[in-house]
C-alpha cells in the first residue's frame, strides 16, 4: 500500500505524490501567541509530527513549516489590558508554546516565522493582488480582498458565496461586499505606533489570512505538498488563504488536513467556552508523556473527549508499554538509535500508518507484539525477546513515543510497582487465555472477577485482550 491521506479539498482519500521526488513540503498553522496554551492547541502539534516522522520513516526529506502569529487584535487587547508592549506579551506566551511542545516531544520545525518578520512579502502578495483586480483600498488605508473577483470563492468548503455570513475583520464602510476580507488593517488611534508598517496603503498591520499565504510561499514555494491545521480553520482561514494565493497566481497547497478537537463534554475546548485545560496545569499532575499518547493514540480526524479516566487510561497503557522496554533491555540488552531507525518494521504497522495515518489501528499491531514480547519473556526466549524490543521501539519510535528513547528515556521504566504489576496481570490474562482455550470458562471468569476485585478492567477487543486500572469510583462499586 501507498501512503493515502485524507484530502479536505477533494473530500476523500488520496495517494500521496509528493511535489519534487524524494521531498515533502508542509505548512501548518502554528499558534496566535495570546494566551497560554492549552491541550486543544497540542492536538494539531502532536497530529503534524507524526505526520512529518512517518513521511520522514518512509524516506521523504520532510521540510516543516509552523508559524507564529504574533500580532492580531487580541494580542494587542490582552496586552494592553496587562499594561504590558504587545510584542513582550507575544514573546512570553510564544515561549509557554515552544516549552509545551518542547515537553511534548514534538520535533522541532524547519523553521518557525513569526509573521512580523514577514510584513515585506505580505505587502507585496498585496500590490498584486490590486494589480490584478482582486484587491483595492479604501480610505482609511485598509485593503480587502474582493470575493467577487474570484470565482472559485468557497470551494474548498463547498459553500456558495451567497450563503456566507459578512468578514467579521473590518468595517463594512467602503467594503464592496460585506464578505469581502481584510488584506491590511490600518491603524487606530488607540493602538500603539509599534504595532503597525508603513506602506503604500498607509501605516497599518497585516490580516490574519494574509500572513499564511505569504509565509508558505517564502519557505515553500508557489505551490507545496501539504498545508495542515484544525477543522476550525477551514472558514474562514483556509478558505481565505486559497482565495488570495490561487489570486495571485499561486498554485498554493497540493493537499489539505485538517484534525480533530479536543472536547470537553462534548463541546470543543477553548477560552471562549471557559473549558480549556492549561498544558502547565495538567503537567502539574500528569507525565507529558501520557498526555503525548493521549493525544496520539486517536485517528487524528477524529475528537478527544478528554477527562481525568482518559489520562488515567493513558497512564495504564504506558505504563505496559514502558514496563516491556524497560524488562526486555534488561534481559536482553538495550538498543541504541541507530538499531531503532534501521529496523524493518511490521507490514500490519506500514499498512495502518500508509492508511491516513491510522494510529489506533497502529498501536493494536504494537500491542501485539508487546503481548509477543511478554510471552518470550516468560519462556527466556532472548531471540524472540529481541525481536519484539525491536519492533516495538520502531513502531513507537514513529509514533513519538519510544521509551527508550530521547525524551522519554526512564520514564516509567524505572517504575518497579508498575512493572511488578504488568508482569502480575499479564501472567492471570495468559492463564485466562489458556484456559478459554481449553473451554475452561468458569477458570476463564474466575480469573477475570479476581482482577476486577484488584481493580483491574479487562476487556476483550477486536485486537486483543486490554486491561486498565477502574477508578476509584469503579473499584468501589
Amino acid at each position: 500500500m501507498t501512503l493515502r491521506l485524507y484530502d479536505t479539498a477533494a473530500r476523500g482519500l488520496r495517494e500521496f505524490v509528493p511535489l519534487t521526488p524524494g521531498e515533502v513540503g508542509i505548512y501548518v498553522c502554528g499558534a496566535t501567541v495570546q494566551s497560554s496554551p492549552h491541550i486543544g492547541h497540542m492536538r494539531s502539534v502532536v497530529a503534524f509530527d507524526v505526520l512529518a516522522r512517518w513521511l520522514g520513516r518512509s524516506g521523504l526529506r520532510v521540510t516543516m513549516i509552523r508559524n507564529v502569529t504574533d500580532i492580531d487584535d487580541k494580542i494587542l487587547a490582552k496586552a494592553a489590558a496587562a499594561g504590558e508592549p504587545w510584542w513582550a506579551w507575544a514573546m512570553t506566551h510564544e515561549r509557554e508554546f515552544r516549552d509545551a511542545y518542547d515537553a511534548l516531544g514534538v520535533l522541532r520545525p524547519s523553521y518557525e516565522p513569526r509573521a512580523t518578520g514577514h510584513v515585506p512579502e505580505m505587502v507585496e502578495l498585496i500590490e498584486q493582488l490590486v494589480a490584478r483586480g482582486h484587491a483595492y483600498g479604501v480610505a482609511d488605508g485598509s485593503v480587502y480582498f474582493d470575493v467577487r473577483s474570484f470565482p472559485e470563492y468557497g470551494a474548498l468548503t463547498r459553500q456558495r458565496l451567497e450563503d456566507l455570513s459578512p468578514a467579521d475583520d473590518g468595517e463594512l464602510a467602503g467594503k464592496r461586499d460585506p464578505r469581502d476580507f481584510a488584506l491590511w488593517k490600518a491603524s487606530k488611534p488607540d493602538e500603539p505606533a509599534t504595532a503597525s508598517w508603513s506602506t503604500p496603503f498607509g501605516r497599518g498591520r497585516p490580516g490574519w489570512h494574509l500572513e499564511c499565504s505569504a509565509m508558505a510561499e517564502r519557505y515553500l514555494g508557489d505551490t507545496f505538498d501539504i498545508h495542515g491545521g484544525g477543522l476550525d480553520l477551514r472558514f474562514p482561514h483556509h478558505e481565505n488563504e486559497v482565495a488570495q494565493s490561487r489570486a495571485a497566481g499561486r498554485g498554493f497547497a497540493r493537499y489539505w488536513l485538517h484534525h480533530g478537537w479536543v472536547t470537553q463534554s462534548g463541546k470543543k475546548m477553548s477560552k471562549s467556552l471557559g473549558n480549556s485545560l492549561l498544558v502547565s496545569a495538567i503537567l502539574e499532575h500528569t507525565r507529558p508523556v501520557v498526555l503525548r499518547y493521549v493525544l496520539t493514540a486517536a485517528h487524528y480526524r477524529s475528537m478527544i473527549e478528554y477527562s481525568d479516566d482518559t489520562l488515567r487510561e493513558g497512564q495504564a497503557i504506558w505504563e505496559r508499554l514502558a514496563g516491556f522496554v524497560s524488562r526486555a533491555s534488561e534481559r536482553v540488552g538495550a538498543l541504541n538509535a541507530a538499531q531503532v531507525a534501521a529496523a524493518e518494521l511490521p507490514a500490519p504497522f506500514v499498512d495502518a500508518m500508509d492508511d491516513d495515518l491510522n494510529v489506533p489501528a497502529a498501536l493494536a499491531v504494537v500491542h501485539e507484539h508487546v503481548r509477543a514480547g511478554n510471552t518470550a519473556l516468560a519462556d527466556a526466549d532472548a531471540t524472540e525477546t529481541r525481536a519484539a524490543l525491536l519492533a516495538v521501539r520502531a513502531m513507537l519510535d514513529v509514533l513519538g513515543l519510544d521509551p527508550g528513547a530521547s525524551p522519554w528515556v526512564g520514564v516509567g521504566a524505572d517504575d518497579r510497582a508498575g512493572a511488578a504489576l504488568d508482569a502480575l496481570v499479564s501472567a492471570e490474562l495468559d492463564a485466562r487465555s489458556a484456559a478459554r482455550t481449553a473451554r475452561d470458562f468458569s477458570t476463564a471468569d474466575a480469573i477475570r472477577d479476581r482482577l476486577a476485585r484488584a481493580g483491574v478492567l479487562v476487556e476483550d477487543a477486536t485486537d486483543g485482550v486490554r486491561w486498565s486500572l477502574a477508578s476509584e469510583q469503579e473499584g468501589t462499586s
